[in-house]
């Protein structure tokens, strides 16, 4: 019992209470594909028009994005192998068309995604993943859904047809994802180019 009227029960050093080993430093890490300013601009107008029919909240411009690969905590220890050891991807530059939007519900999404599936795509999520598993990172392996997220809290609706995004591919990106009162922020670590 101390003069406070506390009772300690762990030992002290220094004034300290030892609070056992450390845990180690990680970062939220996801690879994504990340829009020019013009097509972040597209993509911010479509988010508008569909909070206008499903109401919810519009994702800020700055954190549009696809997710490619998402990686989750990573151990800090681990980043500059993964820097050093992704390659630049030999695919070659490609186009996509986001021209379908739709509601999840179990999550309230609103999102922008592709009507028809795109091989190159398909094949540079692919090639990335073979390239984590060669570096041993563990990643998300769940089948990829391309989607982009405009709305959170979205009511949904009825189906909506919507003016497409056309977005030239010719890299991506890894990120760092930082939660903070306001939301997620989002930290460019490094872009990668597609080669042909």
């Amino acid at each position: 019992m101390t003069e406070s009227g506390l009772t300690v029960t762990g030992p002290i050093e220094t004034g300290l209470i030892e609070s056992g080993p450390a845990k180690p430093v990680t970062r939220r890490l996801f690879f994504a594909l990340w829009p020019d300013d013009a097509t972040r601009n597209a993509l911010n107008r479509t988010g508008k028009w569909l909070h206008q029919h499903w109401g919810g909240r519009c994702m800020r411009a700055d954190t549009l994005h696809i997710t490619l690969v998402f990686l989750g905590d990573l151990p800090a220890a681990q980043i500059d192998a993964l820097l050093q050891g992704v390659q630049d991807i030999p695919i070659g530059a490609f186009e996509l068309k986001l021209d379908q939007v739709g509601h999840w519900s179990h999550n309230r999404i609103g999102w922008l995604g592709l009507s028809q599936p795109s091989p190159a795509l398909e094949s540079l999520v692919q090639t990335l993943r073979d390239q984590l598993r060669a570096l041993d990172i563990p990643f998300d392996a769940r089948p990829h859904t391309p989607h982009i997220t405009l709305l959170r809290k979205a009511l949904g609706g009825a189906a909506l047809e919507c003016l497409p995004v056309n977005w030239m591919i010719d890299g991506f990106v890894l990120v760092a994802s930082n939660l903070q009162a306001d939301g997620a922020h989002y930290d460019v670590l490094r872009t990668w180019r597609l080669t042909t």
